[in-house]
Parts: structure tokens; sequence; C-alpha cells
């Protein structure tokens, strides 16, 4: 490592810390979470013993936890302790302030314990399955542990943790990490004990509680493939979930090695379509069907757990990291799996979804710092747009650089945070190419080319006018020129456009029937078909 790239990562840690301090100056380094479920009704009895790093002098601590409702639902605290000390309290509009008692140092650590109890307003749905089966599922997106949790419920505080779960002994339990215990114990219940060594985020910390049936596949290198469907849905669930195996060898080629010890895919009660939470995706119950048509889906979410759980955005405004890198790489599984023309036309597709979000949105870019409900981060821009700019960057670097790019981001940020300014400073140490102009006009820029333009050729001179229509500066683009004639196969030229109207001339021996713009769909952009001059 490089003098230049210390400083880099102490640059980086150093906002990582400043950003954390805006909420409390700790650092959580794990979380054991105890807790006792019962059919009998839905109140949770939990445990959480949090063992943080204070990243400042203070004398409290300050967690998020809903509070108690008027109707009775919410979480109550019953006792803090601090090591074996009894620490006062103070748990009001959704925070839990700790007094410690004393002056804490930087850098000095400390164990918390809180006990509490209540009914989950959201974060552990607990609720019947499509076969009327009882269930309990953990689902944190974005910021809904803390529903059921006592934690610092934001992606830039990541921390191991573990789940030990009592619970009757007919339903199975799954978790992040590994299993470590499973015993069957007094009165018809039993206890799961799972465990992950590796810092997650709050958001894909969960737990899942259900009659299962569960298949143990042929383990990919040292990760434990697994699927988990209802028992109504085996052979079916089975089925549809194995090809998970081939995503993950397709992924973890481009990217580099898969970031946690498991891979289970879980049929459940989540709101979303998937919810990529760490180790163990979950699905909605209806993704099972029988015929294999969730693939994509499947590629979507198993991307996350590089890019989203591992590499996490350092704060929302970048959630695009996470959700624009698991829609490209959907679109890198589908390239392949299945060709790079089945790529393009999802690309494509999702061109259109684009530009209408920016009809209804035009001045919303990627990295949009007006969003203040985060539930709204989940728009096309951070999912399409998103991963369009990962397309058009393959284009402006080059599949070595940036393959090669790819792979050193997600190494320099695996189990940590990063920013959109991060991944730049990654690809352009890489490239050597300064990508200040691509980064502004794509992550920070609402609007996107519109172009039209005409052509005449003469005597082996070609002559081509462009024109970018948009109302706002002109977009650097560098544009494949497809010239089609009736005597050859298609010839690509490359064009470097810089102004709102240009004039380019090339030498072609043969006469041009047709021309199309950037015809291998590398650039997000809107053009008209060219018009020949007589």
């Amino acid at each position: 490592m490089n003098y230049f790239s210390t400083l880099f990562l102490i640059c980086a840690t150093v906002y990582q810390l400043c950003a954390q301090l805006q909420e409390a100056p700790i650092d959580v380094l794990h979380y054991r979470f105890e807790l006792k479920l019962t059919d009998a009704s839905n109140e949770l009895n939990g445990r959480a013993t949090i063992d943080l790093q204070f990243l400042a002098n203070s004398q409290e601590v300050l967690l998020d936890l809903v509070s108690t409702r008027a109707d009775g639902q919410g979480m109550q605290v019953e006792k803090v302790t601090l090591g074996s000390e009894h620490a006062s309290f103070k748990h009001t509009e959704d925070k839990l302030l700790v007094k410690l008692g004393k002056t804490y140092q930087l850098g000095e650590k400390i164990q918390l314990s809180v006990y509490y109890q209540g009914i989950a307003t959201d974060g552990l749905i607990i609720s019947q399955n499509k076969y009327g089966d009882r269930t309990f599922f953990g689902d944190n997106w974005p910021n809904r542990a803390h529903h059921w949790l006592p934690t610092v419920d934001h992606p830039s505080d990541k921390a191991s943790c573990e789940f030990i779960v009592t619970a009757p002994e007919h339903y199975e339990v799954i978790a992040n990490g590994k299993k470590i215990e499973e015993s069957f114990i007094r009165d018809g219940l039993k206890l799961t004990h799972w465990k992950t060594e590796v810092p997650l985020a709050t958001k894909v910390m969960v737990i899942g509680v259900a009659r299962f049936a569960i298949q143990y596949l042929t383990p990919y290198q040292d990760v434990s493939l697994q699927s988990w469907v209802y028992p109504q849905d085996r052979d079916k669930g089975f089925y549809d979930y194995a090809p998970a195996r081939e995503v993950l060898a397709i992924l973890e080629k481009r990217i580099g090695p898969y970031p946690y010890s498991k891979l289970a895919n879980v049929q459940s009660k989540t709101r979303y379509g998937g919810m990529e939470n760490a180790g163990n995706i979950f699905y909605s119950e209806n993704s099972v069907t029988g015929n294999q048509s969730i693939n994509r889906l499947l590629a979507h979410e198993i991307a996350h757990q590089w890019f989203g759980n591992s590499a996490s955005e350092q704060d929302w405004m970048h959630v695009w990291l996470s959700e624009g890198f698991a829609t490209y790489f959907t679109h890198v599984y589908i390239e392949d799996s299945q060709g790079l023309i089945k790529m393009r036309e999802g690309l494509q597709a999702d061109k259109a979804l684009i530009f209408n979000y920016y009809r209804q949105h035009p001045q919303s870019p990627i990295v949009d710092k007006t969003i203040t409900d985060i539930n709204k981060y989940l728009n096309t821009n951070s999912y399409k747009k998103g991963s369009w700019v990962l397309q058009m960057l393959r284009f402006q670097l080059g599949e070595q650089d940036f393959w090669q790019g790819i792979r050193q981001y997600y190494a320099q940020y695996r189990h940590s945070n990063a920013t959109t300014e991060d991944l730049q400073a990654v690809m352009e140490n890489i490239s050597g190419k300064d990508l200040s102009q691509f980064f502004h006009q794509w992550c920070y820029r609402a609007e996107y080319p519109k172009l039209k333009g005409h052509w005449q050729y003469e005597a082996g001179l070609l002559t081509i006018e462009l024109e970018q229509t948009q109302s706002g500066e002109a977009f650097v683009l560098p544009i494949e020129l497809g010239i089609n004639s009736s005597t050859a196969k298609q010839k690509i030229e490359l064009l470097e456009m810089n102004q709102k109207k240009q004039v380019f001339s090339l030498k072609t021996a043969q006469a041009p029937t047709t021309l199309s713009l950037d015809p291998n769909a590398w650039l997000l952009i809107a053009a008209s078909p060219l018009v020949r001059l007589k």
C-alpha cells in the first residue's frame, strides 16, 4: 500500500466517523439479540447486549428503539445495565438515551444490555402466510430494525451480530451467519443460535421463524447453499431457487469472493418482491411458482450481497450504489447466461422507464439530497438510471479498467461503507482518467441528452451534424456511430461530442444507406433517427 492509498483510507475513515457523529458519538461493534417468541401472543421479549466504542468523549449513549404507542404497541424498556450495574435511561420519541454516570473517553469500549418487551409496530412482521400458518419475519429496510431491536439504525454503523431465538419447537429459525446451536428445551420450546463474525448494516439483520422445508445443496466452494420454503411449496420452491448456484458463480467471477458463509434463499412474508438480507435473502411468498420464472429476481438479490450488504452506501442519498449495482449485475448475469442481445434488450427497456421518471421528476438526480422520506429513494433513478451509469462507465473506461475498477471498489469497501465520490476515486485511480464530468452529468444532474441530426454523403466524405436538444448544458458524450451500407457490414466510428451542436466529417469509401447512433446500447440518450439530406 503506497502513501496516497493510506492517506485515502484515513480520509475515508474520518468521513465515516464524522457522519456517525451526526447521530451519536459511538460505533457499535457487536449486537447479541436474545429473543423469545410465542404462539400465545405477538409480544416479543428481548435482551440486546451491545458492544460499542466511543468516537468522542461522552457521558451517554443514544440508541434507536420505538417507544410504546397509545394503542399499547411498541417496545417498553424494563432496565438497562452497564456491565453488572444498572444504568439510568430515558425512552421517548423512539430514542433510548442511556446515562452512563461518568465521561468515557474517545476509543473506550463498553457493553450495555437492554431488557425490553412489546409488540412490534413494524420491522418484525408476525402474521399468517398464504397457507394460514403463523410466521415471524424480520423486514428491516430501510430503517425499521428499531421497531423491534435497540440499534443505531443507520447503514453507516455496521456491526457483527448474533440472534438467539427461543420459540415453539414446531418452528425452524433462520438468521444471519452460521447456525451454532439448536437445542430442544423445556415446555415444547427450541433455542436456535445464529452468529455472524462480519459487520452488517441493521437493514439486513433479520430472523425468519416459520414451518419450513429446508434443502441443503452442494456447497459452492466454501459457501453453504440453502433453500427454505413453506412445506406446502417444497417441490416448487426447491426448483425455483436452484439457479442461485449459477448466479453466484457468474457474479463471483465478475466481482470477487462472496462475502458471507451461506446463501440461503427464503420464501417469506416480506413486503418487497425480494429483500437482500445478508446471507439469507427473503423473497415474497408468491415468488414460488414452480416454473423458474424468478431468475432475474434471484440475480438482483444475490448481487446485493456484494453491493448494498457488504459494500454499503454511507448514507441514503447514495443508495444507487446498492440498487443500481444490483440492477446492473442482473443485466450482467443475463449477458453471461443468455448473451449480449438479451442484455441490451433489458437495458433498452429500462431506458423508457428512466425517461418517463424524468418527465414526472425533472429536478431529481440520482444523488438527490432533497429527499427526506427514505422510502422514496426506491425509485427509477436509484435502480434503472444507476444501472445505466455503470453501463456508460464500462464504455468510458473499457472492459479491462472497468472490471478491474469494480473488483477494486468491492475489495476496498468490503464490509464497509462508500459514497459516490468513493466509487469515482477508485475508477479514476484504476483508469488514470478524470471522471468528474462523467459523475457530475450522470449522478448529480437530473437531465439526460436528447439528440437529433442529419447527414449527407458526397465524394467519399460523410458529414454529420448532431444537436443536443435538452434545455441544459451540453453533455460530454463519446458516441458510437453505426454506418450501414448495402455492400459491407456495419462500420462503427467513435464521435466525441462536447457541444450542444457539432459537425463531424468522416472519410468512407462505401456510400452509407443509413446511420444509427449508439447501436450497441452504451449511452443513456434519446436519439431521433438521423435524417439524410439530398
